[in-house]
């Protein structure tokens, strides 16, 4: 199923990794359920989780502590937290009709990965499926000071590549993403998260 993309003369791409290229959103929240209840944190449903899309783990863990007056250590989850992930990323797959634009584009502009994850869950995520090598840049988690809604990693991505943000197209799973593409200026493809897609 080819992507329904917006009318322009886009010069660069820049995907954000978690529920856009990569199918990972599903792992990811057992990977979450589990470390938050080695922590004691139970109130953890699949909606909240899909609502903090793009958003930093740190920034999620102090969110979870502020609404249930918990005192998680932010460090010491995350590592737990890509641990339980990585456990389960040999079941990763790529989302289809993204990776179809992938292949279909490379070659004649410039991608760039834009998230809200480490550096290193971002490469693990690439290499499993065998397309690392086809983006030319990765701001991750750590690279930004104000993560997305904030434009400020998509400007950065921007910059990276040498394109004007109003000639980049962003591709997001995430509300929060759509927010910050659109707050760089920047025209963007809302990918369906995984209980939004129909099967036929």
């Amino acid at each position: 199923m080819r992507l329904s993309l917006p009318p322009g003369d886009f010069k660069a791409y820049l995907f954000d990794c978690d529920g856009t290229i990569v199918d990972s959103m599903p792992l990811h929240f057992v990977a979450w359920t589990k470390a938050l209840a080695e922590y004691g944190a139970t109130n953890f449903t699949e909606q909240y989780f899909y609502s903090m899309g793009g958003v930093t783990v740190g920034a999620t863990v102090e969110a979870i502590n502020k609404r249930d007056g918990l005192n998680i250590p932010v460090e010491p989850f995350a590592v737990r937290k890509e641990q339980l992930y990585y456990d389960l990323i040999h079941e990763l797959k790529a989302v289809p009709e993204v990776l179809e634009e992938i292949h279909r584009t490379h070659g004649t502009i410039p991608f760039a990965v834009v998230s809200g994850s480490t550096r290193e869950s971002v490469e693990k995520s690439l290499n499993i499926l065998g397309i690392r090598h086809l983006f030319d840049v990765l701001v991750c988690a750590g690279d930004y000071e104000r993560g997305k809604p904030d434009p400020q990693p998509f400007l950065m991505a921007a910059e990276k590549l040498g394109v004007p943000a109003k000639d980049c197209l962003v591709f997001e799973d995430a509300e929060i993403g759509i927010r910050a593409a659109k707050a760089a200026g920047m025209a963007s493809v809302r990918i369906a998260q995984p209980h939004e897609r129909v099967l036929v």
